[in-house]
């Protein structure tokens, strides 16, 4: 009983950190607990994208595709505060230039966007509401229980990172300094394992989701490894911003391995 409650004080720590919503007060706060509770970060999204799908459904039934699909992604922004959407463009203005690893790490931590950051978080958004709407146009199930799984695997991409490369910043003035700590290999397992649990639940919606599913996950693999070989050749480990910027990448290349599947090529 003790370690169920512990778990559920981990989960109540990530969902504080990552979204606007209030937790109970007997949950307390102890600063490694910022570091265990990275195991749940796949849970988190899948709160994140409940709530984002369940918008868009609603939104669904007053306006156009458009529309709705615009005030589901401003829901989710609204809900995490931005945190991962910042996280994306301070990377980009970083390493978007051929500057130096030191020149990079100074240029995220200044909190005002650039060019490279700005150009980044339009296209970002833009592709995000695109491949929404393809995936509305051909399956509207599909569309909703597929964002809820983009945002769960997503967040398991920065737990990724977090267990197999260093932190590149200055880990004493980390704005999350438990967060600039490696992850074992246990809490990697953990936040996999919320990640399966996501995808039986999406195949028992519906079997012939499968492929879908299966390219959604190769993308989300596939981005998770490109930017850890990304991160690690330009600064050696990653960054906060890093992070967000990871998971919003790992989160449109799901989203585009659900709408692949409607391709036709006759």
């Amino acid at each position: 009983m003790h370690l169920l409650v512990h778990e559920l004080r981990l989960f109540f720590i990530a969902l504080q950190f990552f979204t606007r919503l209030p937790i109970p007060r007997w949950v307390g706060f102890e600063p490694i607990w910022l570091q265990h509770c990275a195991r749940h970060f796949p849970l988190v999204g899948l709160l994140v994208g409940a709530f984002c799908a369940l918008l868009l459904w609603a939104a669904l039934w007053f306006w156009t595709a458009p529309v709705a699909v615009g005030l589901a992604l401003a829901g989710g922004i609204w809900l995490t505060g931005g945190f991962h959407e910042d996280g994306w463009a301070d990377t980009w203005d970083g390493l978007g230039g051929a500057v130096s690893r030191e020149k990079a790490l100074s240029i995220m931590k200044d909190s005002r966007i650039g060019s490279y950051g700005a150009l980044a978080l339009i296209l970002m958004l833009g592709l995000k509401a695109a491949v929404l709407l393809a995936l509305l146009e051909q399956d509207g199930w599909l569309a909703l229980a597929g964002w809820i799984w983009a945002h769960a695997a997503s967040r398991a991409a920065p737990v990724w990172l977090i267990h197999g490369l260093p932190y590149a910043g200055d880990a004493e003035h980390a704005k999350a300094k438990p967060l600039a700590t490696r992850i074992g290999g246990a809490g990697l397992f953990v936040a996999l394992a919320w990640v399966a649990l996501a995808s039986l639940g999406l195949l028992a919606v519906d079997m012939s989701w499968l492929p879908s599913l299966c390219l959604a996950a190769l993308g989300v693999a596939g981005t998770t490894l490109l930017m850890q070989g990304w991160l690690d050749k330009r600064l050696g480990g990653f960054t906060g911003d890093n992070l967000g910027a990871t998971q919003q990448l790992a989160e449109l290349a799901a989203l585009l391995g659900f709408a692949a599947q409607f391709v036709s090529h006759g």
